[in-house]
C-alpha cells in the first residue's frame, strides 16, 4: 500500500516498505539501507540477527515487481561500515545486482559510506556527493536546507510515537514532510530510530500493517 501526495508540484508515493516512488521519473528513493550492519556487529562479537541483508533485498525485489522502475537513488548509508564488506554480504548484493542488470543505481554518499568505503565497482553504482539536484528536489543524506530546492533526505531514521489510552503507545517508522526539508524513514531492517514530532510546518505519515497514513 502507498499514500500518494504532491510535493513541489511532483507526485510522490510514500510506500509502506519505507521508500518513495517517483512515478514521473520511474524512480525509487531509498534512505539508510545499511547493508551489512548485522554482519559488521557480528564481526565485533555482538549477537545480532542473521538474514537482514536478504530481508532488505527481498523487499527491494518486491518493490521492483510492484512499480515500473528504471532507477534507484540511495540517499546515503548504503553500506554500514568496513565490516559490511564481508563475503556473505557482498555475495548477496552481487547476486541481486545480476538479477537487475539494466537498473540504474546512484548512491549519494552518506556518513556511513565515508567510513565503509564505496560499494565494489562490479555493483555498478554511481556514487556522488550531496546534493544531487533532480527536478525540484535536492536529494541528500544530511537533512540540511538547500538554498533553492526542497530537500529529500535520510540520516535521521525518523519514528513517531502514536499514543493511546493510558500508557499505551506505538513507536512507528514515519515520513516527515516539511516546508523545505523532508525525511525518509530508514529502509534497512536492522536500524534504530529518532523520535520526531508533529508541528505546524510539517506533516507526519506513519507506517504500520503495510499501510501509510497521515497523523491528524
Amino acid at each position: 500500500m502507498h499514500c500518494a501526495m504532491t510535493l513541489e508540484g511532483e507526485e510522490l508515493w510514500l510506500l509502506a516498505d519505507k521508500a518513495v516512488y517517483w512515478p514521473s521519473r520511474k524512480c525509487l528513493l531509498i534512505a539508510d539501507a545499511h547493508f551489512g550492519k548485522a554482519s559488521a556487529y557480528r564481526s565485533l562479537g555482538q549477537p545480532v540477527p542473521q538474514g537482514t541483508t536478504t530481508e532488505n533485498l527481498l523487499k527491494l525485489d518486491r518493490l521492483l515487481g510492484a512499480f515500473e522502475c528504471e532507477q534507484i537513488i540511495f540517499l546515503g548509508d548504503f553500506l554500514h561500515g568496513p565490516g559490511s564488506h564481508a563475503s556473505g554480504t557482498l555475495s548477496a548484493l552481487r547476486g541481486w545486482r545480476e538479477r537487475h542488470p539494466d537498473l540504474a543505481m546512484t548512491l549519494i554518499r552518506g556518513n556511513h559510506d565515508k567510513r565503509a568505503g564505496d560499494p565494489p565497482d562490479d555493483l555498478r553504482i554511481e556514487v556522488v556527493t550531496e546534493p544531487l539536484l533532480v527536478g525540484p528536489f535536492a536529494l541528500q543524506h544530511e537533512p540540511d536546507p538547500h538554498v533553492s530546492h526542497h530537500v529529500l533526505a535520510g540520516h535521521v531514521h525518523p519514528v513517531y510515537r502514536l499514543r493511546g489510552k493510558g500508557r499505551q503507545s506505538l513507536r512507528l517508522a514515519c515520513f516527515q514532510i516539511g516546508a523545505r526539508v523532508s525525511l525518509l524513514p530508514a529502509f534497512g531492517a536492522f536500524t534504530g530510530g529518532y523520535q520526531v514530532d508533529q508541528h505546524e510546518d510539517r506533516q507526519i505519515y506513519v507506517i504500520g500493517d503495510q499501510e501509510v497514513w497521515p497523523v491528524r
